[in-house]
């Protein structure tokens, strides 16, 4: 892969994906006082635990998602990168090639290419176009390299993402912990 330079992020901005950030809770107790002003303290500490639980569960989804698109990525630079190969080959061709070309699993047919000037490549969504070989190798690279910087952006979206994710699992660990010695102390009383 080339070293291509992620797109900066903007001031106070952590995250391409635009990832919220968990704020850690550092005083329990005070947190807990402004969560429970009006409600009563079991039905308080069961709101923080189950937002903090939705929390966790939306950036779970937010990891699966992530791990989905770098899968993806991960399989097409490979394709774009054999593609390219193939280019160099067809631009350098002075004479006819003889090669395999796979029809379906395990079925190949012996053939000849005769040199050429033009590739088709397919775009996606069952379209496909005919481009001078220039033209497609030009394309070609810049397909890879936005697919490189985009597999970097998704890394760091995962690496924030997990710290989002420790920090949600420690504050629902908190207050779950208040909450236990809170009753002991009420029950000790």
């Amino acid at each position: 892969m080339s070293d291509l330079e992620l797109p900066a992020l903007a001031e106070n901005q952590k995250s391409y994906a635009g990832i919220p950030e968990a704020v850690f809770v550092d005083d329990v107790e005070s947190f807990m006082a402004q969560s429970e002003s009006g409600a009563e303290n079991e039905n308080s500490v069961e709101k923080v635990l189950k937002n903090l639980d939705e929390q966790h569960s939306k950036y779970k989804y937010m990891e699966w998602n992530i791990i989905a698109r770098k899968r993806r990525l991960r399989q097409q630079i490979p394709d774009l990168v054999k593609s390219l190969e193939m280019i160099k080959i067809l631009k350098n061709q002075e004479k006819e090639l003889e090669t395999q070309i796979l029809l379906n699993e395990q079925v190949f047919v012996k053939t000849s290419v005769p040199p050429t000037k033009t590739v088709c490549l397919w775009l996606g969504a069952n379209v496909m176009l005919e481009y001078p070989l220039d033209e497609a190798e030009t394309l070609l690279k810049q397909n890879k390299d936005s697919a490189s910087i985009n597999l970097k952006c998704l890394e760091h979206d995962q690496e924030f993402l997990r710290d989002q994710i420790t920090t949600t699992e420690v504050n629902m660990a908190r207050v779950h912990n208040f909450d236990v010695k809170r009753r002991q102390a009420a029950k000790n009383s």
